[in-house]
C-alpha cells in the first residue's frame, strides 16, 4: 500500500507531495481546535462585568 502511494506521488509534480501534508496539517488544526473548544472554560453569567456588585 505504501509503495503504491509513493509510486503515485513520485509520478505527480510537487502538488502530489503537497496535498498529503496539507491534509494532515488541516486535520491537526481541526483536532487542536476541537480540544481547545472542549477543554477551555466557557464564560458564565457570573463572569460578566455587569453581574458583579
Amino acid at each position: 500500500m505504501l509503495n503504491t502511494c509513493l509510486a503515485l506521488m513520485g509520478n505527480l509534480p510537487w502538488l502530489g507531495w503537497l496535498m498529503p501534508f496539507a491534509m494532515l496539517s488541516l486535520l491537526g488544526l481541526g483536532i487542536a481546535a476541537l480540544a481547545k473548544y472542549l477543554f477551555t472554560s466557557r464564560p458564565t453569567s457570573r463572569d460578566l462585568p455587569e453581574a458583579r456588585p
